[in-house]
């Protein structure tokens, strides 16, 4: 299909539906294009006007004497199938369908928007909405408020997408309020053509944005979302932010896995942002605090953050925000130290956080701040000023862009307070230095620019493959899928399949009737763990299907027919393929490897501290498949217990290059088999360093 270039940079604009009539969606969104300082052309279309807004009024787009490459289409849902047709005819190349009435009101609203998705799917038209806000171009060369939003907004860097016009509508005046300007703002509403994933394509290049912020109730896709964002990251270098609203762990309450049933919380999509590049926030406030520092100010090259204060206690705080989001104090050099004591009282404090006094004018701040960033040892400052009798604001406000001139450093400002200091304010945020009411909302700010340098920085971003026996894997799929939609194959069945893939299984052996366990515990070795095999009995030890430590065959007999009828108390109506003898796993780290396939994103792993209390203990990372190596460590690294794989209290380290392996091949397993609906490896018993690790228990659940 066509770009979307006719509807973010139109040469002319049609609005059906355009009127006379004061407070209706009509009148608002001509005279917003009107009087926005639009540079094309624009037509009103309404068959009962003669003018709107003493602009010549047509009865139909096809009564339009010249081109239109765009529409915006406001008439009732019934009304809007004929208008496409008509614009069809026209050869209008975009519209906005700004009515509602459609999916969001369910029943007959959803065929009605299933008509629309046919009609420009097959007439090549592009269309955003139904049941949005509008589209706003700041380009001084199209200068385009296309929607019934209250005003323009002023131009800048920063791209706003959103699903809720709503939201649209309160970001607009939150965004005057604090003086952010836009470069393009769009509310595309029930996406039934253009998504996010095209306006994200488009604003990839665009040359007016430096800064997308996106607010989502859903992604379209998946895989091409994270692909296409990595390239915004990567390639385009343009920060990215987004709001995702609907954290509900509904969709977890059907699982059959531990993965499945943990997966289905929030902490997938977390996961997703990662891999794409984009970071995750938590509300509109912190989306523009932290999306106005990029917009303003260079990324640092590191983390360490110099602070200058008049006062100690917002010092202190600042410090404290800075620790716990990971940032460094940057350790001034001596001669720094030398050089400020020359400009600052005695009772002044030398090193980070600078401390300038209460009493410090605006030649205090010049040397104090001037001398911080000229340090080699510092990557950006937060520069603190509490409101006192002696400050002089508006002079201190005016040294600090004319100091950071020429310096490739971050500076973000921290004028505490809203009424004495907002003559302060308003001068530094006109001259480009950010400024926030806390300190800790700067240093916030801050941190996310760090995070953006170090998701630049990563390394190895590439897909590792290790070598696997894909096709027999395969066989072994479809041979288990021949008579059922779905089937979940416990260990014996699913150690098949992993085997394929290189993991490390136990030596075992399938006992169906007590008359085996002789030979069983002979072919095996003592000590063994002996473990009900039923596909109908997901969680072994609640069905009392474990047993433990097994030394001799006598032991094993009374084991089997404790299991067995264990196993039929619990479910009278499993179907039990016989109790497994394996060798008995020495003693180790428990961690849990695991894989879901969401219907949006395909196939998503899972890393994290094993054993039976992982659902409550819910210490576990994800990462979409097939990952990258780099994805793999940072799994590892970044759950609680990853002190505990590097060893405690004496113990030894753990092996977590052989864990790193491990997810690596459940990666491509994950993504080489789309039949995989959830698989658990639990636990994986992990060696100290060298030692490697083996798979204590497995299931798959296979569907079709």
């Amino acid at each position: 299909m066509k770009n979307i270039q006719s509807i973010m940079s139109p040469k002319s604009v049609a609005v059906v539906g355009a009127t006379n009539r004061p407070g209706s969606v009509g009148h608002a969104v001509f005279n917003n294009i009107l009087t926005g300082g639009y540079t094309g052309v624009l037509y009103p279309v309404n068959p009962s006007q003669r003018s709107v807004n003493s602009v010549k009024a047509y009865p139909s787009l096809g009564e339009i004497p010249d081109d239109v490459d765009m529409a915006v289409i406001i008439v009732p849902a019934p009304l809007v199938k004929k208008v496409m047709e008509e614009a069809a005819d026209k050869k209008v190349g975009g519209v906005v369908v700004i009515t509602a009435g459609f999916k969001e009101v369910g029943g007959k609203g959803v065929d009605l928007e299933e008509e629309l998705k046919t009609l420009v799917r097959d007439y090549g038209i592009r269309m955003v909405g139904p049941n949005c806000l509008g589209v706003i171009s700041t380009n001084r060369e199209v200068r385009m408020n296309a929607s019934f939003a209250g005003q323009m907004p002023r131009a800048g860097n920063i791209a706003f997408i959103s699903q809720s016009g709503a939201v649209c509508a309160a970001v607009l005046d939150f965004a005057k309020g604090r003086n952010i300007g836009f470069s393009r703002f769009v509310s595309f509403g029930n996406k039934a053509d253009v998504s996010e994933i095209d306006l994200l394509r488009y604003l990839k290049d665009d040359p007016d944005t430096d800064v997308i912020c996106m607010y989502l109730e859903d992604i379209s896709n998946g895989r091409e979302f994270i692909e296409l964002c990595r390239e915004i990251t990567w390639i385009a270098k343009k920060p990215t932010f987004a709001i995702k609203s609907g954290r509900s762990p509904e969709g977890a309450k059907a699982a059959a896995s531990h993965t499945g049933s943990l997966a289905g919380s929030d902490m997938a999509y977390d996961a997703i942002f990662f891999q794409s590049g984009v970071q995750r926030v938590e509300d509109i406030e912190e989306l523009f605090h932290f999306a106005l520092a990029f917009s303003k100010q260079p990324a640092p090259k590191g983390d360490r953050i110099a602070i200058v204060t008049n006062a100690g206690g917002p010092g202190i705080m600042a410090t404290d925000a800075a620790i716990r989001y990971g940032l460094s104090l940057a350790k001034l050099s001596p001669e720094t130290e030398k050089k400020l004591k020359v400009h600052l009282p005695a009772t002044a404090s030398l090193r980070n956080p600078v401390d300038i006094i209460g009493d410090a004018r605006h030649e205090r701040y010049e040397a104090a701040i001037r001398l911080v960033l000229e340090d080699q040892n510092v990557d950006g400052a937060i520069v603190i000023l509490t409101p006192v009798a002696l400050t002089d604001i508006l002079n201190t406000a005016r040294i600090v862009p004319m100091v950071a001139e020429g310096i490739d450093k971050p500076v973000l400002c921290s004028f505490m307070g809203i009424v004495d200091v907002s003559e302060g304010v308003r001068y530094l945020e006109d001259h480009g230095i950010p400024n926030y009411a806390f300190p800790e909302e700067a240093v916030r700010a801050m941190w996310s620019m760090v995070k953006f340098g170090r998701i630049m920085q990563l390394p190895r971003r590439e897909v590792r493959r290790v070598a696997a026996d894909r096709e027999t894997a395969s066989q072994l799929i479809e041979a288990k899928l021949k008579d059922d939609e779905q089937v979940m194959l416990a260990q014996l069945e699913a150690n098949e399949i992993l085997q394929c893939y290189g993991f490390p299984t136990l030596k075992n052996r399938l006992v169906t009737h007590s008359a085996e366990i002789e030979e069983a515990t002979r072919a095996v070795g003592p000590p063994v763990a002996m473990k009900i095999m039923s596909r109908d009995i997901v969680h072994k030890f609640d069905a009392g299907g474990v047993k433990l430590k097994i030394q001799n065959a006598e032991a094993a007999r009374v084991a089997f027919d404790e299991i067995i009828n264990n196993a039929k108390a619990y479910n009278p109506r499993a179907k039990i393929d016989g109790v497994l003898m394996e060798k008995m796993a020495r003693r180790g780290i428990e961690v849990i490897l695991g894989a879901t396939r969401d219907p949006r994103f395909g196939p998503i792993c899972m890393f994290g501290l094993g054993g039976t209390f992982v659902e409550a203990i819910k210490d576990v990372s994800f990462r979409l498949a097939p990952m990258w190596e780099i994805s793999a460590e940072i799994m590892i690294e970044s759950i609680k217990a990853y002190k505990i794989l590097q060893g405690v209290r004496g113990a030894p380290a753990a092996d977590i290059a052989a864990i790193k392996d491990c997810i690596l091949r459940l990666s491509q397993l994950a993504a080489n088999h789309p039949e995989i609906k959830e698989l658990d490896i639990n636990p994986l018993i992990v060696y100290p360093e060298g030692e490697g690790c083996v798979v204590a228990d497995s299931r798959i659940l296979l569907k079709r």
